[in-house]
């Protein structure tokens, strides 16, 4: 488990096939001496699994069903990537629950330059327009953020100075993809209420439930 809060912003350093997979190396001076083979880590939003380490560089190995879901495979040599070790049960948890399973990869529509901060808009698959709540929480590339406007198909986030200058955010373009990981408790509560995935919820839907 995670919290969405960047610790590191690394760099790929390799990037080497086996079989229908990826092993990646990541250059992360930071957090590198305090990992150990088998800790997981967060990268730009995925869990994954420390299998070589050393003083500057870690290495993980990523399958199948985590490149067809997310932005992994399509990282290139030198690209930086959000860092995140998991989290500690005496920590304080700053940002949300994130659990680094990204539920799938979406578009960058606009990005817009503001005074004090910066606006991220981002197109909502369609199956997954159920999880989004404004001012709710969401996961875009393992940081926590929060939903600051809702339309049908989109979603705005608002970046603060701190967080578009210590993640690679800053590093984002226009129709560029990025991970997206919902709010865990929300996926919970449509459950319990029934909510199928990537329906509405409707004040005649909830007439029916007594409301």
């Amino acid at each position: 488990m995670f919290t969405g809060l960047v610790e590191e912003v690394g760099v790929l350093k390799q990037k080497n096939q086996f079989g229908s997979g990826l092993r990646l190396t990541i250059l992360a001076e930071k957090i590198s001496p305090d990992l150990k083979i088998g800790d997981s880590v967060n990268i730009n939003g995925v869990c994954q699994t420390i299998i070589q380490t050393s003083q500057t560089n870690f290495t993980v190995e990523t399958v199948e069903e985590t490149l067809k879901k997310t932005t992994l495979g399509f990282l290139r040599t030198g690209e930086r990537v959000n860092l995140e070790r998991s989290l500690q049960a005496n920590a304080r948890l700053g940002g949300h629950f994130v659990l680094g399973h990204v539920d799938t990869r979406s578009e960058i529509l606009e990005i817009i330059s503001l005074s004090a901060s910066h606006e991220i808009k981002i197109k909502i698959p369609d199956e997954f327009s159920t999880y989004i709540v404004r001012v709710g929480s969401i996961a875009v590339e393992g940081i926590s953020l929060t939903l600051a406007d809702v339309s049908d198909n989109s979603f705005t986030v608002a970046i603060i100075p701190h967080s578009w200058k210590e993640t690679n955010l800053s590093d984002k373009k226009v129709g560029d993809s990025v991970n997206l990981e919902f709010d865990i408790l929300g996926k919970y509560v449509a459950k319990f209420l029934g909510i199928e995935r990537g329906s509405k919820l409707t004040e005649e839907w909830l007439k029916e439930l007594g409301y």
